[in-house]
């Protein structure tokens, strides 16, 4: 139990994009208990409140419990609450506002939630007037249900787009994975291929001379060394472009993902091969800063730049820069394991993001030799 509400805390974050957890919702529940400050002495309501409980957390958990969704008949159950409660307690159009805001995520589009909410606030509103209850609750409940569902058919709308990009990123980095063990393949073939069949033919050939002639299977075997010296050679060239292509993956993916929302992406890379670690904290780097830029900047235009650290140190820097809406305060989970990993290292991280000026994003790291 605690680990599931450990990762509902940090994996479903509730609406898109706030940051906050699902469950902070529930505290709306509270207006359920008003009756108490209209009037203390008059419990009546609450048996029957609390038995409703119960049944709305159980319909609620669907929706929050990770991977989880809400279904129409689930909403509906939502709604059927406020109703069985109406008559005990004038506040039980809470039960209302939750079904309202949890339609749009069983039903997709605007006209079929708005005529849902239409439906359930209609009947409510002949329940009120046959309870003869005040009609003020019926004004407050129409634009409560309102603006609830209208909020949510957008989150659910950027929840379902945020998912298609994120598929398919998944799937260009796929791709690229595929298309970099066949290019890993071709050059082993052409690289060790000819060499090993050269080195095999000329053992064999000294092996034949050494009866016959020592001084040329002397050479053979002098020439045999030179070839795999010369393939050993060849074979970390091969190795440091396999690596590098890490953060040339990124770089790409970084592009389609902002390209695919709006943001012109701009890439400057001025540097060599790079040891794996530093490549792969880079790489992470800027996989975490297009994600970032993509969620919460409204940025239209991007920066990487990739280039030697000034001074003639041996280091090296990335700058990740936008022309978003900024004012970042916080790191969350991305932003923190990165500076993390960039300290493990050696290096630096620094987050320049003054509200309506952008965000830059800058990490410094040393090169060993």
């Amino acid at each position: 139990m605690q680990t599931w509400f450990r990762r509902l805390w940090r994996e479903r974050p509730e609406p898109e994009g706030s940051g906050r957890p699902p469950f902070v919702w529930l505290l709306y529940l509270g207006f359920l208990f008003m009756p108490y400050a209209w009037n203390p002495g008059e419990l009546g309501w609450l048996w029957p409140t609390l038995a409703t409980l119960p049944v709305f957390l159980f319909l609620h958990a669907r929706h929050l419990r990770p991977g989880g969704s809400v279904t129409l008949a689930e909403v509906l159950g939502i709604a059927a609450l406020s109703f069985v409660l109406e008559p005990f307690n004038g506040f039980a159009n809470t039960y209302l506002v939750y079904a309202a805001a949890f339609v749009p995520y069983a039903l997709p589009g605007l006209a079929r939630p708005l005529l849902f909410v239409a439906v359930m606030v209609g009947a409510h509103a002949a329940q009120v007037l046959l309870l003869r209850q005040p009609a003020a609750i019926i004004g407050i409940t129409v634009l409560i249900c309102l603006v609830s569902c209208l909020g949510n058919v957008f989150a659910a709308a950027s929840r379902r787009r945020n998912e298609a990009l994120r598929l398919s990123q998944e799937e260009v980095r796929r791709l690229a994975a595929i298309a970099e063990r066949e290019r890993i393949g071709r050059d082993l073939h052409d690289l060790l291929g000819h060499t090993l069949s050269l080195v095999a033919i000329k053992g064999e050939l000294a092996g034949r001379l050494v009866a016959r002639d020592a001084a040329a299977a002397e050479r053979e075997i002098r020439e045999v060394t030179q070839i795999a010296r010369d393939a050993l050679a060849q074979v970390r060239t091969a190795v440091t472009g396999m690596r590098s292509a890490a953060l040339a993956g990124e770089l790409t993916s970084a592009r389609t993902l902002l390209e695919s929302c709006g943001v012109e992406l701009e890439c400057r890379q001025a540097t060599q091969a790079l040891p794996p670690p530093v490549e792969t904290a880079l790489a992470m780097i800027v996989r975490e800063a297009a994600t970032n830029i993509q969620r919460h900047a409204q940025a239209t235009r991007a920066t990487v730049e990739i280039a030697p650290a000034p001074g003639g140190a041996a280091a090296v820097a990335l700058c990740v820069s936008d022309n978003g809406r900024g004012g970042v305060r916080s790191q969350g989970n991305g932003l923190t394991g990165i500076g993390e990993r960039v300290r493990a290292l050696g290096g630096t991280l620094e987050i320049d993001s003054p509200p309506g000026a952008g965000t830059v994003l800058r990490a410094w790291l040393p090169v060993p030799p």
